[in-house]
């Protein structure tokens, strides 16, 4: 039987709440990581209710799968990306909470005990944590630690304690699963499809959850950690210059959606704090590739937020409401566990 997480001060006893936890994936060419993200889950102190893969138009991936004992594996009936894969696995998800981990993370063996104790508390609307990057070749020397989120992962100038936090970094995030469901879920036109630079759909979902509950907290748990994998192919400047360039195009969606006060509160203090006193920081160690980098993501940014401002959405994607569970969902056989 499963270990209750202990009460955190300040919140309401009682059992914790059933956990679903959600892996996306989309491709043959992550399996080692996939393979090892789902060792991960096996590997939980505090074991979840049930394991749900979702595949994203990847048949190849689908067959070998099937193979794995202890999972759920469901194809995505919904249009490619992350954002469909996701509603997928709310679609299919049995728990009261449901938690994402990337297809490319692992998660220490006390992750689902971190991010069930925060529910608690019946304020919480959802729980994320630390992503700490591990990188397959060395970070580059010119890479600045304030640009990890180009990465997926938690960088400094982002909260560190815990407490009440804007959104969620999309490795490490869960949330009550009917708040997600009456939401809507996550939007089609945001998010990653296939190897895309784009992203902000769990801002976006985020933003909509607290609008929709004022009374409501999204908490931040620094100590449910999962680490990221950040392979070769994203430590070139090509990939950094694209994602800070994207980042900005997301950006300017999630504002058309909920306004540039919220979509950008957290992105002005990351300007007017972090990156000056980084670019000082750089050119004292005359780390001048690193200041550099530092100026010139953020104009990057600018740039495709402004691009995005002046470009019109989409009328069909771009203005849909979002919605879990239209398509039809087929759960394939797969071994049950020894």
């Amino acid at each position: 039987m499963n270990t209750e997480p202990k009460s955190a001060p300040g919140t309401v006893p009682g059992p914790a709440p059933t956990l679903s936890v959600v892996v996306c994936s989309y491709t043959l060419d992550r399996w080692d990581d996939l393979c090892a993200a789902l060792d991960s889950i096996d590997a939980q102190r505090l074991r979840p209710d049930e394991t749900v893969v979702v595949v994203d138009h990847c048949p190849a991936l689908t067959a070998r799968l099937a193979d794995r004992p202890g999972l759920r594996l469901v194809e995505s009936p919904e249009r490619p990306g992350v954002s469909g894969a996701r509603n997928t696995g709310v679609t299919v998800a049995r728990g009261e909470v449901v938690a994402f981990l990337d297809d490319d993370a692992v998660a220490e063996p006390d992750w689902t005990l971190r991010l069930l104790a925060g529910y608690r508390d019946p304020r919480v609307l959802g729980v994320g944590g630390r992503v700490d990057s591990w990188w397959e070749t060395g970070r580059p020397g010119w890479f600045p630690p304030e640009y990890d989120w180009v990465v997926g992962c938690s960088y400094p100038g982002a909260p560190e304690t815990t407490g009440a936090v804007r959104n969620f970094i999309g490795a490490n995030m869960s949330f009550r699963r009917a708040e997600v469901v009456a939401a809507g879920g996550f939007r089609g036109d945001l998010g990653r499809i296939g190897t895309s630079p784009f992203g902000c759909e769990e801002t976006e979902l985020c933003l909509r959850l607290t609008a929709g509950h004022p009374g409501g907290e999204l908490r931040y748990e620094p100590a449910a950690v999962v680490r990221q994998h950040v392979p070769r192919a994203r430590t070139t400047w090509r990939y950094f210059s694209s994602r800070c360039y994207a980042e900005g195009r997301s950006k300017a969606v999630v504002a058309r959606y909920a306004g540039t006060r919220s979509a950008l509160s957290s992105e002005r203090r990351y300007v007017r704090r972090t990156l000056p006193a980084a670019v000082l920081r750089a050119l004292g160690r005359r780390r001048l590739r690193a200041a550099g980098a530092l100026g010139t993501g953020a104009c990057l940014a600018a740039v495709g937020y402004a691009t995005g401002r002046l470009v019109r959405a989409d009328a069909g994607a771009a203005t849909a409401a979002p919605a879990v569970g239209q398509g039809v969902v087929t759960a394939v056989p797969t071994r049950s566990r020894p």
